[in-house]
Order: C-alpha cells, then sequence, then structure tokens
C-alpha cells in the first residue's frame, strides 16, 4: 500500500512537471540581433524571423545596431543573438537548425 501511493505521488510530481514545461515553453521569447547592419547581420535577423514564422515562435525580435548597447553583451564580433538576455549564438551567421535549437 505505502508503495503504491507512493508511486501515485511520484506520478503527480511528472505530470504537473511536464505541465510546468509545455507552460514555460509558451511564454514569450524576446530575441535581440546584434550588429551594426552589414549584410551577414541582416542574413541573421532573416534567418531568425524564418525560423520564428515556420515553427509559429511566440517572439518578438529586436534588431540593436548601436554600438554602444552591442557593447554591454561583451561579444567581440557581429552578429550575435540573443535570446532572452543570454547570448547564444555569436561572430557568424547560424543555419536555421542552430537558431531553432538556441530557441529551444
Amino acid at each position: 500500500m505505502f508503495f503504491q501511493k507512493l508511486r501515485s505521488n511520484k506520478h503527480i510530481i511528472i505530470i504537473k512537471l511536464n505541465k510546468a514545461i509545455k507552460a514555460q515553453d509558451n511564454i514569450m521569447k524576446t530575441i535581440k540581433i546584434l550588429g551594426t547592419g552589414c549584410a551577414k547581420c541582416k542574413a541573421t535577423e532573416q534567418a531568425v524571423r524564418n525560423v520564428i514564422a515556420k515553427n509559429n515562435i511566440d517572439a518578438t525580435v529586436e534588431k540593436v545596431e548601436d554600438i554602444q548597447k552591442i557593447m554591454e553583451y561583451n561579444i567581440l564580433s557581429t552578429p550575435a543573438v540573443v535570446v532572452d538576455e543570454i547570448v547564444k549564438i555569436k561572430g557568424r551567421v547560424p543555419s536555421e537548425a542552430e537558431i531553432l535549437e538556441a530557441l529551444s
């Protein structure tokens, strides 16, 4: 009886965790593309927007071109992709698969 109750409580906890994870996945993400406007920065922005559209991701995309603001993220080369204030990709144009992984 004790083991059945323990197993039942464990099952309830797992269900609650799964619901919490799904709820967290539905939170809108804030994505910033850091770059001064070069061709690579524009390509990165377009790739991010494509991934968001293809995968129905709830996100806002902001292009940051101000050098002072870019320097606040402590990156040495652009373009860079920042997701929820965490630098995920920097110094190159990422593939759509990399972008999708960074947004997960």
